[in-house]
């Protein structure tokens, strides 16, 4: 056993080794600063069409890999951010941007959860009036008054005396 302890631990250095020469660095988006940082903005305005919540330019999907490929080549084409983006719009529809515009087809998006609130609070309201409507009025009579100040003086009296204790 003592013979192979130092054939594997060599055999698991070179296996390090070559781990680390093969490493790469991350590869740049594109070779222009300013290509890339017009196409960070770009990207992070739009929603990878794969993982919804996460937007193209933090997604790794090999999808917003293509997509940000494809912006890149838009960009280098001379295309201004507002024909990108509305390439990508016919392309992938309004779903591809995190903030769609408000239009006819997504108006109910956009108004949808106000009147969701606005129904939540109207038939609390409804409800609440109608259950107070519905609960008869109870007037207490004098007897039950006497009682009322009657047990009232009781405690009153009980707590002072268990003060003093």
């Amino acid at each position: 056993m003592k013979k192979f302890l130092p054939l594997i631990l060599s055999a698991i250095v070179l296996a390090c080794a070559m781990n680390i020469a093969s490493a790469k660095d991350a590869a740049p988006l594109a070779d222009d600063p300013v290509t890339e940082q017009r196409l960070i903005t770009i990207s992070e305005e739009m929603r990878c069409l794969v993982c919804q919540n996460e937007s193209l330019a933090g997604s790794r999907s090999d999808l917003a890999n293509d997509l940000r490929r494809e912006i890149r080549v838009l960009i280098v084409e001379g295309k201004t951010d507002e024909q990108i983006r509305n390439f990508m719009v016919e392309r992938y529809g309004d779903f591809v941007l995190y903030r769609p515009p408000v239009k006819p087809i997504t108006w109910l998006l956009w108004i949808g959860p106000f009147v969701i609130l606005l129904a939540g609070i109207i038939g609390l309201m409804v409800y609440l009036r109608r259950r107070n409507q519905s609960m008869p009025s109870a007037t207490l009579s004098a007897e039950d008054n006497r009682r009322i100040d009657a047990l009232l003086q009781d405690a009153k009296s009980s707590s002072t005396e268990n003060a003093h204790d």
